[in-house]
């Protein structure tokens, strides 16, 4: 038999548009922070270790990206899929090898979104709902704020992850759009992206450090509900010119399970409930000039600060108590050509102090206490962190027909201080951050 199918009036044949592009990037750093092209801000040494006078060179061809977005309309509907890729799989262990790189592809984006009479739902892998945008609540990249920076991971203080997700979104008009997002939870207790992690109590170290996410798990980790986040966003018209405003709320939730066999605990479950919000504005002050600021404040989020903080810290007792974290990107881009931009940004990080006495740990009294938990007297706890960037992109060749060539350049200043300083060690860390890269997009 021979099936037929027939266009109605509101289905149409989808549009299939290539997308990428190829970089030659060459970065370097002032302290040997061994994170690959992506920098681990948390993570540079002190002047007193050996990775403090040491420095990198290194080339890469790792942000290079493919992808594919189709378009087509289905009753009525519009839907778009877009699939994003890049090749910083196993950024550290295979991609930097003697005789031969054997960087692999590695998802970005992936996701499908469908829009009609005002809503819009999407379901798969994108940038969190949390993370800024450019435009309205738009998933697509070139709609989201994540800088002009060559650094992989962006700039400090910037609130992103990439994420599987559901989103529910509607457009009462065409300026105003608010939405929900359920994505991908992690009970996080800091240890990834360079970041401190938390001590646990004595008594519940070996039984619940399976329960949590110390950035080198390799599996996913129990966590209690999916991450909530509510978002609106407003994109005014003063002229040509548009400005967007946005605000966002982040619920996470937090939970363990505490054996009997554990010493000094309550056993069973205990649970605490995470709280951040951010207000963000990207305003074009006058034509090509943007003024922009994101700023996210929270008890429990600092996951979502490229995991620079942990989420919580856990008690002797199995109770769990919320970390805060605050952060911060303010700047401006400015368009001085069709061909030429330049922005300067400033990142910072607060990571608070969350102390714990722990009666569990061996020779533990009230005139000789041990603590736990977060910046501790005698722990390396991260206190804050600050990232002063200056970028300037060029565009050295454009056609519509065959792509672009560009030219994007970064310096960036680093610095971060613990919450203690050891006798006679340093105050604070620092690095400078070097990235020249020659970029061909695709048409």
């Amino acid at each position: 038999t021979t099936e037929i199918y027939t266009l109605s009036l509101h289905d149409a044949l989808p549009i299939f548009t290539p997308l990428g592009f190829v970089d030659a990037t060459f970065f370097a750093r002032s302290t040997a922070v061994g994170s690959g092209i992506g920098t681990n801000f948390m993570g540079i040494p002190y002047n007193n270790a050996v990775a403090g006078r040491l420095s990198e060179t290194n080339f890469s061809a790792q942000n290079s990206r493919i992808g594919m977005r189709v378009d087509s309309t289905v009753l009525g509907a519009k839907v778009l899929g877009y699939l994003e890729a890049d090749f910083l799989f196993n950024n550290d262990a295979n991609s930097y090898q003697v005789t031969s790189n054997s960087a692999g592809l590695r998802l970005r984006n992936y996701f499908v979104d469908v829009q009609k009479d005002g809503f819009e739902i999407l379901g798969g892998q994108d940038w969190s709902m949390l993370t800024p945008n450019r435009v309205g609540l738009s998933p697509l990249p070139s709609d989201i704020f994540y800088t002009q920076n060559e650094d992989t991971n962006y700039q400090l203080g910037l609130t992103w992850t990439r994420q599987p997700q559901f989103r529910f979104i509607a457009h009462p008009s065409d300026d105003f759009a608010l939405g929900v997002s359920l994505e991908n939870p992690q009970q996080y207790i800091g240890g990834g992206s360079g970041a401190s992690t938390v001590v646990l109590p004595a008594n519940l170290n070996s039984s619940l450090a399976n329960e949590y996410n110390s950035g080198q798990t390799p599996t996913a980790v129990p966590n209690w509900f999916p991450d909530i986040i509510a978002k609106a966003a407003y994109d005014g018209h003063v002229g040509d010119k548009i400005e967007h405003i946005e605000i966002a709320g982040l619920v996470s939730g937090f939970k363990d399970y505490v054996p009997s066999s554990a010493a000094k605990s309550i056993a069973g479950t205990h649970s605490a409930v995470g709280f951040g919000g951010s207000l963000n504005f990207n305003l074009e002050l006058f034509k090509g000039f943007h003024l922009i600021s994101n700023n996210f404040i929270s008890d429990g989020g600092g996951r979502y600060i490229f995991g620079t903080a942990p989420d919580f810290v856990v008690r002797p007792t199995g109770d769990l108590s919320p970390v805060r974290a605050d952060s911060t990107v303010d700047g401006f881009e400015v368009t001085l050509s069709p061909k030429t931009l330049i922005a300067m940004y400033y990142g910072g990080v607060y990571v608070g102090k969350n102390v714990i006495f722990d009666n569990t740990a061996t020779g533990s009294t009230l005139k000789k206490p041990v603590y736990v938990g977060y910046g501790y007297p005698g722990s390396s706890s991260v206190r804050d962190g600050q990232e002063l960037t200056f970028d300037w992109v060029q565009t050295l060749w454009k056609n519509k027909n065959y792509g672009a060539l560009s030219l994007i350049n970064q310096y960036s200043y680093l610095m971060k201080e613990p919450w203690l300083v050891a006798t006679a060690g340093p105050r604070q860390a620092h690095s400078n951050l070097i990235y020249i890269d020659l970029r061909y997009t695709l048409p």
